[in-house]
């Protein structure tokens, strides 16, 4: 099984699997898989699980407001590793716009150049999360917190509308296929 194969696989079975299965209204699971969305568009790799579960608690709790806590801490998935760079780019050149800060938007190349460079080889692990924690507190974190809302609460909205569309569009053929299935058993 190739990579990609794999890959699919994964996102088939922690994404679109939960989606179909889950027993609740279609709105408990849209509400999670918008709820992980916003949380994966936010610059905090790294406690965006975390937050997901802090998030299901108080909403529980506070709230009497309940979503789908699995789907919704697999949708944080979607910034990664692989994804943060980009993403953080995204958020920062939003972030910069919105503080209207026109000329101070730097291409992704040297976006990609100044966070390399703000880390070197000869630093311990803890200089550099240290200098991890400056980078995106102080120098871009305001940026890149005020750019993701839009892009947080934009994609939460869509997450929600088209997992909801995608949920009852399932249940429906479902129920159809289960009524064809009885009549031609009857």
């Amino acid at each position: 099984m190739s990579f990609l194969q794999k890959w699919q696989r994964l996102l088939r079975y922690r994404l679109i699997m939960p989606l179909l299965r889950s027993r609740h209204a279609p709105e408990h699971t849209a509400r999670g898989t918008a709820i992980g969305i916003m949380w994966g568009f936010t610059p905090s790799i790294g406690i965006q699980m975390p937050a997901v579960f802090l998030t299901w608690v108080i909403a529980r709790r506070m709230f009497n407001w309940d979503f789908n806590l699995v789907l919704a801490l697999a949708w944080t998935w979607i910034s990664n590793f692989v994804t943060a760079l980009p993403l953080y780019y995204l958020l920062y050149v939003t972030g910069q716009i919105m503080f209207g800060r026109w000329y101070d938007l730097s291409g992704y190349e040297s976006f990609l150049s100044l966070w390399q460079g703000s880390f070197s080889a000869d630093q311990s692990l803890l200089e550099q999360l240290a200098m991890l924690g400056r980078v995106l507190v102080l120098d871009w974190g305001i940026a890149m917190a005020v750019g993701s809302v839009p892009w947080a609460a934009g994609m939460g909205l869509l997450g929600y509308h088209y997992s909801l569309q995608f949920v009852r569009a399932h249940r429906q053929r479902r129920a159809e296929r289960m009524r064809r299935q009885k009549s031609h058993t009857a």
